[in-house]
């Protein structure tokens, strides 16, 4: 049976020792625009197939946080008919836990962003203003620039002459990349906490090199007024064997100097058969590639540096068991001296994959609860005939601004928490034809489309690429649905990524004000030497 749980008790529980999974079910925009600070966006439209694999034990305690608008009742009843047995609501939702005077955050993944922050002001990272660099460009100073994104980030947008070495890469590749110690290293990111992260990981990994961050990474370069490189695809190459011997001595020093913790494959494998007990994440750090190549069976794929960026996008549940896996443990152990400054229970498998990497591909994605979206399927030919007949009307079950860029033309928009207000003002009489991209997001609508329903529900075989790919056309909508009603898109965070220059000044001073929100708030309790 769900319970409710008022705001003091939950306070009380978030740093209790014990694990706890405390989910925002709102939709992703309604999330980002406010939230509890150590609360897991996995908003209800995605629920049963987001919370397998970030929240795997399904006797974990369990707290949903809503609007106080019912959303949270419809997912507490999911994850009991799924077997989650300990689910609790926060009780008012999000308005209860602001009027019992605890803080609210802004954005997404904020206990990593502001570890960031927190960061730059107990290490006294030093840092680069754009017009600083690129008097150095111009003085064609020794210099190199090191950008520590992912790979498509890189390559969509970049400072001009960086070079692409995402987070977790940097103290194993920098030996070979940098190979004078009078070479001054620059480290960006797009904003600021991989490029502070970067730059710290150079330092605490003790390189020879000065090293600095480059304030406000590419936004700060836009905002000076230059423009940014794109299609660039400068990268590091294989690691040689002097380069190796120096990113084990840094791994050697790192881990004593932080106390970073190992765990040996027979405990491991302990612990794979207490998961009813203890939630456990194995978590490859590689990239991406090198994972596809072959890997520990059942670790997931997460790049050390986007791990230490947004480490709530693959762990769910605060207090876990997270074992991180690389080849050669340097990767591993610097991302894992990270994540105990953020007083996650890490460790690093000792040898690596060695030669267990024999799983080539990734978890698969489980849908919970696939017994229940049952439901007739139509094809896009059949459809298409159907709609030429008026017979039915089509609602879309996607992110709302995929709808605005094309949707099958006389398509509804639906969101599923409001589905039944949709179902309500549809055309009498007509048989309802649910589909999203592909047919997730569709599919898991089902449930809520049949309670509400009165006439027969059908879901679009293939979802709206089948429909494209058999021939047929789609709208676009541009202003519809209202930015008001896109409850699943941040554009907060999003819009700074198209050239809006406010934006980024107000993503950059919403970056820089975190640290004064974490003390107030007081549960993050990061231990970073000198803080």
């Amino acid at each position: 049976m769900t319970g409710k749980i008022d705001a003091a008790s939950l306070k009380a529980m978030i740093n209790d020792g014990q694990e706890l999974a405390l989910l925002d079910v709102r939709e992703h925009g309604q999330y980002g625009e406010g939230h509890l600070l150590f609360a897991v966006s996995i908003p209800y439209s995605v629920l049963e197939s987001e919370i397998a694999a970030r929240v795997p034990r399904r006797s974990v305690r369990m707290v949903l946080v809503d609007g106080g608008d019912g959303v949270a009742e419809k997912a507490a009843a999911r994850m009991s008919r799924v077997g989650y047995t300990d689910v609790s609501i926060l009780e008012g939702g999000i308005d209860a836990w602001e009027k019992a005077g605890y803080v609210i955050f802004k954005g997404e993944s904020v206990p990593s962003k502001a570890f960031g922050e927190v960061v730059e002001h107990a290490c006294h990272t030093p840092s680069i203003s754009a017009d600083e660099l690129q008097a150095m460009f111009d003085a064609k100073d020794d210099i190199i620039v090191l950008d520590s994104r992912t790979p498509d980030e890189y390559n969509r947008m970049s400072i001009p002459h960086g070079i692409n070495v995402p987070g977790a890469e940097l103290a194993y590749r920098v030996h070979d990349l940098v190979p004078s110690p009078d070479t001054l290293v620059v480290v960006n990111c797009a904003g600021r906490t991989r490029s502070i992260i970067g730059a710290q990981s150079l330092i605490n990994a003790g390189i020879p090199n000065k090293v600095v961050a480059l304030r406000g990474g590419t936004q700060g370069w836009v905002l000076s007024g230059r423009e940014l490189a794109h299609g660039a695809s400068d990268s590091f190459g294989p690691v040689t064997p002097g380069g190796q011997e120096k990113a084990n001595q840094v791994m050697a020093s790192v881990r004593q100097r932080y106390d970073v913790k190992s765990v040996d494959r027979a405990t491991l494998e302990k612990w794979r058969g207490e998961t009813d007990q203890r939630t456990l994440h194995i978590v490859d750090v590689r990239d991406e590639s090198e994972y596809a190549a072959g890997h520990l069976p059942g670790a997931i794929s997460a790049p050390g540096g986007q791990l230490v960026q947004a480490a709530d996008r693959w762990i769910g549940t605060r207090g876990a068991r997270v074992v991180l896996v690389d080849d050669t443990e340097v990767r591993a152990t610097m991302t894992a001296h990270w994540m105990v400054q953020m007083r996650w229970d890490v460790y690093v498998l000792e040898g690596g994959i060695g030669s267990d990497g024999t799983e080539t591909a990734a978890p698969k994605r489980q849908m919970l609860g696939a017994e229940d979206y049952v439901i007739d399927e139509i094809s896009p030919q059949e459809l298409a005939a159907a709609l030429e007949a008026g017979e039915v009307v089509t609602v879309d079950i996607d992110v709302s601004t995929l709808y605005r860029e094309g949707h099958i033309p006389g398509a509804v928009w639906a969101i599923r928490p409001r589905i039944a207000e949709t179902f309500a003002a549809l055309p009498k009489g007509k048989k309802i034809v649910l589909y999203s991209e592909h047919e997730t997001r569709a599919r898991l609508a089902v449930p809520d489309a049949k309670a509400v329903a009165d006439v027969p529900v059908a879901l679009l075989t293939g979802g709206r690429e089948a429909w494209k790919q058999a021939g047929f056309s789609v709208e676009a909508s541009p202003g519809t649905p209202p930015d008001s009603e896109c409850l699943d898109f941040l554009f907060f965070v999003h819009d700074r990524h198209h050239g809006n220059q406010d934006s980024m000044r107000a993503y950059l001073a919403w970056e820089e004000q975190l640290p004064a929100q974490i003390t107030e708030d007081g549960d993050a309790q990061y231990q970073i030497p000198g803080a």
